[in-house]
């Protein structure tokens, strides 16, 4: 099978096409997945650099890729609730599993797949699993009352984006940070009540919100949470100090297939969008980290095989 294989650290020039071995049959609780495309997310490019090689079960030549949207091929014995021909999506936390999801048939367990919704392209499904049990799994962290006020940073990205949807089904009132006003509208299409514009969120007054689910590395923005209020952030590196008796807690992903099951739900009665922003073949995939590192992509940017 061709995969995209990171031959080195480094930069995206150290990403190259080649021929692997297909993955074992799977076993008893695993399913193979023909992929239809894999979406890139920033963790994947910290992993290209060798952010994570302290921490990681694997080192290059390795296969990176967290997101997958394909077709069953195969099920193991025990498998239930998935059969041959079924569209699906996963998410692999790679870190963890060691398995990656840039290759044409990737082997995972079935607990952490779930059914692609089928109201967008099986393509377009691959960007939710990630970004959208991120966002999901941090608004659990939180667990704001419904009628609170939330800050969401980064919120035209693709975690943010799909955390201000969810956050208003949820019934809290939301204000969205974006670094550009050329974002404004989009903030407020995915149900923003306010849209605040600067390089940080220092235009909000002290204290002007219930919480904040931090997604871009601004610490700062935790002066907008009034007293005792809650912070849950997704940027590990870059997480807001307590203070004013404002509970802060990270939020790391976790596997989950039935949450993945409930976001596809969410997205086939139209009430959480997924944004594209340009698909590209496996021999481009250094383009496509590129691209990512640059900035400004509004929408998931999908490697297909």
């Amino acid at each position: 099978m061709r995969a995209v294989v990171l031959t080195t650290y480094g930069g995206p020039e150290q990403l190259e096409v080649a021929d692997l071995p297909e993955p074992a049959v799977p076993d008893p609780d695993g399913v193979l997945i023909r992929t239809a495309a894999a979406a890139v997310n920033p963790v994947d490019l910290q992993t290209r650099a060798g952010l994570h090689s302290a921490h990681g079960a694997f080192h290059p030549p390795m296969v990176l890729g967290w997101d997958l949207a394909g077709t069953v091929i195969e099920v193991g014995d025990r498998v239930t609730g998935l059969g041959v021909g079924d569209r699906v999506v996963a998410m692999s936390a790679q870190m963890a599993t060691g398995r990656g999801t840039y290759a044409e048939t990737v082997a995972l367990p079935s607990g952490i797949v779930a059914p692609a919704p089928v109201s967008v392209p099986l393509t377009a499904a691959a960007g939710l699993p990630l970004a959208g049990l991120t966002a999901w799994q941090a608004l659990d962290a939180l667990a704001l009352p419904e009628g609170a006020t939330l800050l969401v940073t980064g919120a035209v990205g693709s975690v943010g984006g799909l955390a201000v949807q969810l956050a208003r089904l949820r019934g809290l009132t939301v204000v969205a940070h974006v670094r550009s006003v050329e974002d404004i509208e989009l903030a407020r299409a995915l149900g923003a009540a306010r849209v605040v514009v600067g390089e940080d969120a220092s235009a909000l007054p002290a204290g002007a919100v219930d919480g904040l689910l931090e997604t871009a590395g601004l610490p700062r923005a935790v002066a907008a949470v009034r007293d005792g209020g809650r912070v849950v952030s997704v940027v590990p590196t870059r997480v807001p100090e307590a203070e004013r008796g404002v509970q802060v807690a990270v939020s790391y992903v976790e596997q989950d297939g039935e949450g993945l099951a409930a976001l596809g739900a969410l997205v086939d009665r139209g009430e959480l969008e997924l944004r594209s922003a340009k698909e590209l073949g496996f021999e481009e995939a250094g383009e496509a980290h590129r691209l990512l590192e640059a900035g400004g992509v509004r929408g998931k940017l999908l490697l297909l095989p």
